[in-house]
């Protein structure tokens, strides 16, 4: 895990949920109540995949608010097994963003990562349900981009481009640091950012709650509390 120079770099910016915030956990804890509704019985991982092409096929289309992406999501899930979700499943499931749980590592590594670098996010989220999380992990961020202030959902570059103008920072100083190579690594390595790869799966097999996707990070941690130990050593 050695060899990448944190000098070298005065911003680290987050992705949110995968990386901070327990995101697999809270989908299948809020997934639990409308399938059982319906009788529905199927193995975490396919209802993890599942989820994962459902998200991303609604986010490359037409803007809207995650909460509403989430809604579509259950409803196409349901459709599997013939079911439909009703608007109460929908809403639900769609504003449970603000119980899922942040990794345990997550706020202390994120308050000694503060201490010595400005922090950003960049989240596919709307700015009410982000709040929430921002609070379970009991830091503030210096910048904050969403989904719904962009209007585009990663891995469309826009929330890097975004987080670029208001730090006003080159991408040479930032360091962009997330768990979905899909969503994070692929485009931020176009865009010329190094990278942290915080590979919360650790080895299970599949890509869990995000579409499989091939890239290079420029160093790999298997959570958060290893990254705070390297980028700012006790």
């Amino acid at each position: 895990m050695a060899g990448l120079d944190f000098d070298r770099f005065d911003v680290l910016t987050f992705d949110c949920y995968g990386t901070l915030i327990d995101w697999e956990a809270g989908i299948l804890v809020a997934l639990r109540a409308p399938l059982a509704a319906h009788g529905i019985a199927a193995p975490d991982d396919a209802l993890l995949e599942a989820f994962a092409r459902h998200e991303a096929e609604l986010e490359a289309g037409p803007y809207r608010p995650y909460r509403e992406v989430l809604g579509e999501v259950l409803e196409a899930m349901l459709g599997h097994f013939g079911q439909a979700a009703t608007l109460d499943e929908r809403a639900a499931f769609g504003g449970s963003v603000a119980d899922w749980p942040a990794f345990a590592d997550s706020p202390a590594a994120l308050a000694r990562l503060h201490e010595r670098f400005k922090l950003g996010v960049i989240t596919n989220c709307d700015d009410d349900l982000f709040a929430a999380s921002e609070a379970r992990l009991g830091v503030s961020f210096d910048w904050v981009v969403t989904a719904q202030q962009t209007r585009r959902y990663k891995p469309n570059p826009r929330g890097f481009e975004l987080m670029f103008e208001r730090v006003g920072l080159p991408p040479a100083r930032i360091l962009h640091v997330a768990q979905s190579l899909f969503h994070d690594h692929v485009p931020a390595k176009r865009l010329g950012l190094s990278t942290v790869w915080v590979d919360r799966r650790g080895g299970q097999p599949g890509s869990g709650a995000t579409p499989p996707a091939t890239a290079t990070p420029d160093l790999t941690v298997p959570d958060m509390a290893t990254l705070a130990a390297l980028a700012r050593p006790a």
